[in-house]
């Protein structure tokens, strides 16, 4: 999932994870929070989720 998010918004597929979350009927805080519990963290200086530790 987090390759997928993460290709979607680097590739320009999607300008935002606000905008990326409502094509597929999701909240972006949903997101974020699946994610964090297993391992990743939104960077919003990179648009991008990483591994927790390395989003400094």
């Amino acid at each position: 999932m987090v390759s997928s998010v993460n290709m979607l918004l680097r590739d320009e597929e999607f300008d935002s994870l606000e905008s990326l979350c409502y094509a597929f009927s999701r909240e972006p805080q949903e997101i974020k929070d699946y994610l964090l519990g297993h391992g990743f963290v939104w960077s919003e200086q990179q648009k991008q989720f990483r591994p927790i530790g390395y989003d400094k």
